[in-house]
């Protein structure tokens, strides 16, 4: 499938951008697989407005069994974790999360902030069409 480049404003367009083409996709893809990816999606979305300046780039596509999913911002800094913070901290708690539902997590500096592009493996329902 194609790579949906598309402009995102906010998490809920995002989610709704994904959701659009997972549900698009044959053979369908398990629900637990749709929620997993739009889990990500929506924290890196989150992330890049909180902590990135907000989003500067959006892209999702289907490729290998893989959903990769896109997202720039406006800061080159690098996410963080709470972990080793002050309890109760703001911030750095989905980050590990984005870590752990994803195959892949790769961070590039552009121009004018970064991006970082995962990959959520997705599984198939065989039995439904």
């Amino acid at each position: 499938m194609g790579t949906q480049q598309v402009q995102v404003n906010k998490a809920a367009d995002a989610r709704a951008l994904v959701h659009e083409l997972l549900a698009a996709h044959r053979p369908r893809i398990e629900e637990r697989s749709v929620i997993d990816a739009v889990l990500v999606t929506s924290e890196l979305v989150t992330n890049a407005q909180r902590h990135g300046g907000g989003i500067s780039g959006f892209s999702a596509r289907i490729a290998a069994g893989l959903l990769e999913v896109t997202v720039a911002d406006h800061s080159p800094d690098q996410p963080s974790t709470a972990a080793g913070r002050e309890k109760f901290a703001v911030g750095g708690y989905g980050w590990p999360m984005v870590q752990e539902l994803t195959a892949c997590v790769a961070i590039v500096p552009t121009a004018g902030g970064k991006a970082i592009t995962v990959t959520v493996p997705l599984a198939f329902d065989r039995v439904a069409a």
